[in-house]
């Protein structure tokens, strides 16, 4: 059994499996709040059964991983978790510090390698993740990462302009072309400054390779993001979970190829 763990800024999610190979499927998973994490070994994890091994990804700083490590001891097991590399499960880190990108991002990376090799590579792609905050990344079709940008979410962008600005608390309000509320200007707005900054990453990455990206769509808040997405897209909630599976495959010295 190996579990598989992601921790974003605003959520825990977490996935058991019945072994550490990119694309099993997961036999129990779940989601909970940061501030629900104290309950995990009483509640959704005391009726799992014991898992050999783990491996986890957190953005959320050291203080929740040190909460979570205090619910594993419900087990006997290692916790470890992704750290970013030079290269590693057939991606090379092209940030200027590799150990300075983000654990989500590095592991989305793998995560969108190991798919592309299910499609049979040599394709580059553009990795986003929808969520607090909003990463677009580019990868070329050798599995070199290029960089990306990095924008805020919806609610941080509402919260700055709440925060900034007079009269803008009003409920959020519909996507559409030529808003005439406050609330859509808001929603709209929002909206648009994301797809735009990752159609715009699409665009680069197109000229920089002489070839089509394929775009995989990630995050909590991808669903919101995605009906109105310009460019072709797939849309994959398990991202983070693959690329957790292929780095401890990986790790064990079983390289995700192809099927």
């Amino acid at each position: 059994m190996f579990l598989a763990i992601d921790i974003g800024n605003t959520r825990l999610k977490w996935a058991l499996f019945d072994e550490a190979e990119p694309g099993a499927t997961a036999r129990e998973h779940g989601a909970v709040f940061l501030e629900r994490i104290d309950e995990l070994a009483e509640t959704a994890w005391n009726r799992l059964p014991a898992p050999r091994a783990m491996l986890g990804c957190n953005v959320a700083g050291e203080a929740v991983r040190r909460r979570v490590e205090e619910q594993l001891e419900l087990w006997e097991v290692l916790p470890r978790w992704a750290v970013p590399s030079a290269a590693e499960a057939g991606v090379v880190n092209g940030y200027a510090i590799p150990m300075r990108l983000g654990a989500d991002r590095w592991v989305a990376q793998l995560g969108a390698r190991w798919r592309m090799q299910c499609r049979g590579g040599a394709q580059p792609v553009l990795v986003v993740m929808v969520g607090t905050a909003v990463t677009v990344d580019a990868q070329d079709a050798q599995g070199r990462f290029l960089g990306g940008l990095i924008v805020p979410g919806h609610g941080i962008m509402l919260r700055a302009l709440e925060g900034g600005t007079a009269g803008l608390r009003v409920p959020t309000g519909e996507v559409v072309p030529f808003p005439t509320n406050t609330s859509d200007a808001l929603t709209s707005g929002g909206t648009f400054a994301i797809t735009g900054a990752i159609e715009r990453m699409h665009r680069h990455l197109r000229e920089h390779a002489g070839a089509e990206p394929h775009t995989i769509m990630s995050g909590g808040a991808g669903w919101k993001v995605s009906p109105h997405l310009t460019i072709a897209h797939e849309l994959v909630d398990t991202l983070i979970f693959d690329g957790l599976l292929a780095l401890a495959a990986a790790r064990a010295g079983r390289y995700p190829a192809a099927p």
